[in-house]
């Protein structure tokens, strides 16, 4: 096939040897099939801001740590220098994410690179070769689902304790190997300690996972691994080898509304009495009172 410019440059310099094919295009990149020496690999080849269609970008990427102070200044004040870096950063976030949870024994593609905003990584294959297909294109037996269900849960936990939450995951971002599920496309990868929707995302993400696989096991759909794994997390107490249950007693408490109304009559009584001594109308104990 004709090769794309976008790539030219790494067949240039030898990163890669041969453009086999296009896998795929996505709102955030177009995926290739590369041959780097024996080993067939793929290279995602990040679009760039314009023609991206991903419209929450600055919502994911609350929390993200820049060690650079110049350029985290340049970043909040949005200059074109500041935006440059941003950009950058946002292509940068899902090798990064990468590494990192590979190493926490997450179940994800191997990288190899980040190279003028092309990703070069493990390319998930079935048992014959073949390009592993997503959640979406497979029919799971009872048994499956159920094993494979707890797979990503045990990754999930694992990328929780590692800081990070995937943010957008579903049956479309997770492949199926002979090994069972591979998680995928980290981009938007959520910071869990500095994002202020790392709770309502990560309820997301498991929920997509319940919601898809209790089609195939329908007991699954009575389960809450999220609300269970938050807890934990924010107690301290989750651990990449915790064992869930899926159970978590949700909070059936009904507000007393009587003693709601009294502790907020309270509290403005409490502050009319203040703004009454800044005004000095207490400054004669004797006064009278009217």
């Amino acid at each position: 096939m004709k090769t794309p410019k976008r790539l030219q440059p790494l067949l240039d310099d030898g990163l890669i040897d041969e453009v086999l094919t296009q896998l795929m295009s996505g709102k955030e990149a177009q995926v290739y099939v590369v041959r780097c020496g024996e080993e067939v690999r793929c290279a995602k080849v990040f679009k760039e801001a314009k023609q991206r269609s991903f419209k929450q970008a600055v919502q994911y990427q609350e929390g993200r740590k820049e060690r650079n102070s110049r350029r985290a200044r340049a970043m909040a004040k949005k200059t074109r220098y500041g935006q440059k870096e941003q950009e950058q950063a946002w292509l940068t976030a899902e090798v990064d994410a990468l590494y990192r949870l590979a190493a926490a024994d997450v179940r994800v593609p191997q990288p190899y690179g980040f190279v003028d905003g092309v990703l070069l990584m493990e390319m998930i294959t079935e048992a014959d070769g073949h390009v592993a297909p997503r959640l979406d294109d497979v029919t799971l037996t009872h048994e499956q689902a159920l094993a494979y269900h707890a797979k990503v849960i045990e990754d999930v936990v694992k990328m929780l304790c590692a800081g990070l939450i995937h943010g957008d995951l579903s049956e479309f971002n997770v492949l199926l190997d002979a090994d069972g599920p591979v998680i995928i496309d980290l981009p938007q990868a959520v910071d869990a300690a500095g994002n202020n929707s790392a709770e309502a995302m990560l309820a997301r993400d498991v929920n997509n996972m319940r919601a898809y696989f209790g089609r195939f096991a329908p007991e699954l759909l009575d389960t809450h691994y999220a609300k269970e794994m938050w807890a934990l997390y924010e107690a301290g107490e989750l651990h990449p080898e915790s064992t869930l249950s899926g159970y978590f007693e949700l909070d059936s408490h009904i507000a007393d509304v009587d003693e709601l109304m009294e502790v907020i009559d309270d509290a403005k009584e409490e502050e009319a009495e203040r703004q009454a001594r800044i005004r000095g109308d207490d400054d004669d104990p004797d006064a009278p009172s009217y």
